[in-house]
């Protein structure tokens, strides 16, 4: 997809991504000019960044600020790959950008594969007191280098869905707001337009599969604040793409997503896309299990007839690997909800492919009449 393989950093794959990942091998290739030491985690990990480029559009990016969410850091290392790239258009947004990109913000709960950093605090509701040394480090970049645009790069659970249908939200967009009011804001109208383009082009490779994530204002929020501040500030999600687990595919459509950005950015077209398509993109949605399994009483007595199981995975950091463990989440009709994949027990095929699946059954057979899901 957009010669993506050509500049994918094959040393760092799967969902579980550290600081030692980065170092160990990705780093070593890149010119030592390009990084600068920002500070230290909590617990005196290296917070770094990279600046490339020579122009006046300036663009601040960071990735894993919760550092369970690391699809974005691996497309930002095949940014980084393409950026320094002899590729032409690698060439054009050089010429004309300059970014500056802060691969891993919450290296501690990178390592330790959490959404919080070493304090237990969510640096992206920290915006306003600025109580940890990741947060303050992010204000004080942000400060210093004075982006024209910024691009907050988390990951979202296999739970969203683009709208209501049965549309996986692959890749979510969201310009936050700056007020309670949700006003459209200069800075917040450019940041919608932006998305428009980024939208547009992503429908060619997944239609339908590009969500809206929730604009409700919250100060707190690092996008919500830098919103505030008038600087146009992405936020992009990288979610699920069917049987991506390891988020490999969505990983591409990350970097395809971040480098049709900043050519937008690079070649001033941010005002050929119409502000108000902003909100024809539809907003996400909680409709997905990881597994949906109709009439579970074939599995479990227990279950009414005529009652669905709604599974998710849990993700386990087990000896460096992160594991998908299966949750029962709500037995119930379901009707409404979609599975990312789905069994019916009526059907013989399909009764046979779940029993054959132990940790799944497992968690369903113990399921009493009493259960709170």
């Amino acid at each position: 997809m957009e010669n993506h393989l050509l500049f994918k950093e094959e040393s760092v794959r799967g969902r579980y991504v550290t600081l030692g990942h980065l170092t160990e091998v990705w780093s070593k290739k890149i010119p030592s000019e390009f990084f600068d030491v920002l500070g230290t985690s909590v617990k005196g990990r290296e917070i770094f960044s990279l600046t490339l480029g020579e122009g006046k559009k300036k663009i601040l990016l960071w990735s894993q600020m919760h550092g369970n969410e690391s699809t974005t850091t691996k497309a930002v290392l095949d940014l980084v790959n393409f950026l320094i790239s002899d590729d032409v258009l690698a060439k054009e947004i050089m010429k004309n950008c300059l970014l500056c990109i802060v691969p891993i913000l919450n290296p501690d709960g990178a390592d330790a594969y959490t959404r919080l950093n070493a304090n237990t605090v969510d640096l992206n509701r920290d915006a306003k007191d600025r109580s940890q040394p990741e947060t303050r480090l992010l204000w004080t970049l942000f400060e210093l280098f004075n982006p024209d645009f910024c691009f907050n790069l988390h990951d979202q659970r296999t739970l969203f869905s683009a709208g209501t249908e049965k549309q996986e939200a692959t890749v979510s967009f969201l310009s936050p707001s700056s007020d309670m009011e949700r006003k459209i804001t200069p800075s917040r109208s450019m940041a919608m337009r932006l998305i428009v383009g980024l939208n547009q082009h992503l429908q060619t490779y997944i239609p339908k599969k590009v969500g809206r994530y929730d604009d409700t204002f919250n100060p707190n929020c690092v996008g919500d604040a830098f919103q505030m501040e008038k600087v146009p500030t992405l936020l992009f999600e990288a979610g699920h793409y069917p049987n991506d687990y390891q988020r490999e595919s969505t990983r591409t459509l990350i970097w395809v997503a971040l480098k049709r950005a900043l050519l937008i950015i690079s070649r001033d077209s941010i005002g050929h896309f119409d502000e108000s398509l902003y909100f024809s993109i539809p907003e996400n949605a909680k409709m997905f299990y990881d597994v949906l399994i109709k009439n579970g009483a074939v599995l479990n007595p227990n279950i009414a007839l005529g009652d669905s199981i709604g599974i998710r995975f849990e993700e386990v950091l087990v000896a460096g690997k992160i594991q998908f463990i299966p949750k029962v989440e709500k037995v119930g009709r379901l009707t409404d909800f979609f599975g990312h994949i789905e069994y019916d027990c009526a059907k013989a095929e399909d009764f046979k492919s779940i029993s054959a699946q132990k940790e799944i059954v497992d968690c369903i057979v113990t399921l009493s009449k009493n259960n709170d899901t």
